[in-house]
Order: C-alpha cells, then sequence, then structure tokens
C-alpha cells in the first residue's frame, strides 16, 4: 500500500513541482492530495487519510506554523510527519517549525532526490 500525501502550498506552480518531484522518487506513493493554505489542508485530513504532509510556512488564511499548531493539538493528527519546504530563511522560524513538530526542512528551490532522502529518513 503506497503513501498518501498531502502538499499544501499557496502556489499551483509549487504544488504541481512537488507532485512531479514525488514521483520522481523511489517512495511508494498513492495519491497525492493538493492544499492551498493550512485551512484546506485540515478540511481534506478530516475525510483523507494523509501519510505525511509537505507544507510551505508562509500562506495566507491559515500559514504552516499555525498548520503545525493545529495537528500537535489534535490527537487524530499528531502522528503524521510534516516536511517544511519553504524559501523562509529564517533560523528562528525553521527551529519553531521543528519545536512545533516538523520532521524535516527543505529550502526552495530543491532537487527530487533532497525531497526523497528527508522523507526516507522519517518514513
Amino acid at each position: 500500500m503506497g503513501l498518501n500525501v498531502l502538499i499544501v502550498d499557496d502556489s499551483i506552480a509549487i504544488r504541481m513541482i512537488l507532485a512531479r518531484a514525488l514521483h520522481k522518487t523511489n517512495l511508494p506513493v498513492d495519491r497525492v492530495f493538493e492544499a492551498g493554505d493550512g485551512c484546506a489542508a485540515l478540511e481534506i485530513l478530516k475525510t483523507e487519510t494523509i501519510n505525511v504532509i509537505l507544507s510551505d510556512i508562509n500562506m495566507p488564511k491559515m500559514d504552516g506554523m499555525q498548520l503545525l499548531a493545529e495537528l500537535k493539538s489534535n490527537d487524530q493528527w499528531t502522528q503524521v510527519p510534516v516536511l517544511m519546504i519553504s524559501t523562509e530563511s529564517s533560523q528562528t522560524k525553521v527551529m519553531e517549525a521543528l519545536r512545533l513538530g516538523a520532521k524535516g526542512f527543505i529550502r526552495k528551490p530543491f532537487e527530487p532526490d533532497q525531497i526523497q532522502d528527508k522523507l526516507a529518513s522519517f518514513l
């Protein structure tokens, strides 16, 4: 059985690039879901079984940090690993994301093998 992955980013282009990158990895990806912000991601999480989340930090409505806090506060979602993928360069933000439960961080732009390596380290 493959992985169900949720990509959360306000850029449609980045979501497409991430989806293609996932399919280029050796990871057993089954389905890829997409959300434009944290609010939309939570709606998907309510109805779908998600095995891993790839999330941006800076988004409208609900950003990646707020999403991490929501995931951490809900017993149903605390075990879903989150990989942050962002242009964010602030070390403080990166450390905060890790403190909130993110399993890793990749800076944009990225290579598909970076995603594979990070995901493989905690899946």
